[in-house]
């Protein structure tokens, strides 16, 4: 699997998914979530096609905040990976 960037994205390390007895390595990146045209996106678990993998923070939420989106979206992405891989 791939994983997603974005240019504007800061880097802050990989969360390990085990979906059955495969592990996963979803990258983590914090960026600001406006876009440009006043709207807003949604920060958690991101696909971008079948193979490209990931998670969003917001560049500026709190640290308490940033951990509740990676937990959530990591157990999103077990299900998502396993919904692929199982069925």
């Amino acid at each position: 699997m791939r994983v997603t960037g974005h240019p504007t994205g800061r880097f802050l390390g990989y969360v390990h998914v085990q979906v059955a007895s495969r592990v996963y390595a979803l990258p983590v990146e914090a960026r600001s979530l406006n876009v440009g045209d006043g709207s807003k996106l949604e920060a958690g678990f991101v696909t971008e096609g079948p193979d490209r993998l990931g998670i969003v923070v917001d560049s500026e939420a709190t640290d308490a905040v940033v951990k509740q989106t990676i937990d959530a979206a990591s157990e999103a992405a077990a299900r998502h990976i396993g919904r692929k891989l199982l069925n």
